[in-house]
């Protein structure tokens, strides 16, 4: 089980420490050469809105995963199947300047440029715990603000029952998007109040800076107690509906990918266990550990299930 805490540390306190140094020393370097080497994103880095974020409430005390792991091995299908490529492959994605479509059931559609976004929901909250189903894991301390209060500002209808969310289309630059392996663009879904949780935060950061192109920059959703391919990356595109919309994976296999996708070890994949987990980096011959029921968030979120047949609703 997860720890709940509140803490005000920073984030050179919690984040590796070899990591952190090496980085604001590279920082520091790239800025004095920042007119030379194009770099202008690294010269404003010093003071940008990622340096000292504080821990939000729902930070487990746990280490972070390194920091070249998280950023070397992503699901990025977008770019390609292969964990390894999209590093390299994402750096030709342009994330500024970028904005969000608001759609559906609130009284406040339109289009919102992302740092409009930012200025009305400051950067507030890590979230260090994220699994995936291929059953391996890793810890990332996540910066951004909780989805429900950017959608408040929205003005959902009574008629808001779930929340879509929609990639970016941009098959020159995201060639896995030329694949048939999804349906383009990439689509998932919650239900809203999953989407009002205060666990569920809109990432626009990682460690201490931005997020990474490979990692969902700018903007990408994170849902802790679920499964990762929930946590849907470049985010242009927000839905508000009466109805449960369709979600990429699940329309793709909908025996292996249920809507819920909520982590628990009593339902099995059709094709292995998700009772036990492999941590990110770690070797393929080391032990695996307990996969915890709601990735260790049961406390806060088993509520919502009240009721509900989760090895039917998986």
């Amino acid at each position: 089980m997860l720890i709940k805490r509140k803490a005000s540390i920073l984030t050179s306190e919690i984040t590796d420490r070899a990591v952190f140094e090496s980085r604001r020393r590279f920082i520091k370097a790239a800025a004095a050469g920042s007119a030379a080497l194009m770099l202008p994103t690294l010269a404003e880095a010093e003071n940008d809105i990622y340096a000292d974020v504080l821990t939000g409430p729902y930070s487990a005390p746990l280490s972070p995963t390194d920091y070249e792991d998280v950023t070397s091995y992503t699901n990025y299908y977008e770019f390609s199947t292969n964990k390894k490529d999209s590093s390299r492959l994402a750096q030709a994605l342009k994330t500024r300047p970028w904005s969000v479509t608001v759609e559906g059931e609130v009284a406040r559609p339109g289009i919102y440029d992302l740092e409009d976004i930012l200025k009305d929901n400051p950067l507030e909250e890590r979230i260090y715990r994220f699994r995936c189903v291929e059953a391996w894991s890793m810890v990332v301390p996540w910066i951004g603000f909780p989805l429900g209060q950017m959608l408040k500002r929205f003005e959902p209808t009574s008629n808001a029952k779930f929340v879509e969310f929609t990639t970016i289309y941009n098959p020159d630059v995201m060639v896995g998007q030329r694949s048939g392996v999804l349906e383009w663009p990439y689509t998932e879904g919650l239900r809203i109040d999953e989407a009002m949780h205060p666990l569920t935060i809109m990432a626009t950061g990682m460690y201490d800076d931005e997020l990474p192109k490979q990692n969902g920059a700018p903007l990408r959703l994170i849902v802790p107690w679920k499964y990762g391919f929930k946590s849907i990356k470049a985010v242009v595109k927000i839905r508000l509906l009466e109805n449960m919309p369709d979600t990429a994976w699940n329309k793709s296999a909908p025996r292996e990918y249920g809507f819920y996708a909520n982590v628990n070890p009593e339902v099995s994949h059709p094709r292995w266990s998700q009772k036990r987990e492999r941590v990110l980096g770690s070797s393929i011959f080391a032990a695996k550990r307990n996969t915890e029921k709601f990735n260790g968030y049961g406390e806060q979120v088993a509520s919502l299930y009240s009721g509900m047949d989760l090895k039917k609703y998986y």
